[in-house]
């Protein structure tokens, strides 16, 4: 099954739901701050464990305590449900 892109306005609607999330370069985005860079290192390892279950995998940095996540479908090319769904697992996390 192929996974489709969603439109600007369908964006727009799920952002509403995901308050943390906004768009940068094309991509959803967030930035988490954490007291220190063993709790980011645990926070990207429990992602990492939801990312690999949905084979749907961020793009992300992480400098200290600070992760910086960009979700986006590269297949789709650009933003799909998947995406969605696993920002909301993340806040789900957080």
């Amino acid at each position: 099954m192929r996974t489709e892109k969603l439109p600007a306005d369908v964006i727009e609607k799920n952002l509403q739901q995901c308050p943390h999330w906004a768009l940068d370069q094309g991509k959803l985005y967030r930035r988490f701050v954490f007291d220190d860079f063993v709790a980011a290192f645990g926070f990207m390892s429990r992602v990492a464990l939801l990312a690999e279950a949905m084979n749907h995998h961020p793009e992300w940095s992480n400098v200290w305590n600070r992760v910086e996540i960009h979700l986006t479908t590269h297949d789709a090319g650009g933003i799909s449900d998947l995406d969605f769904q696993l920002a909301r697992k993340i806040d789900a996390l957080s």
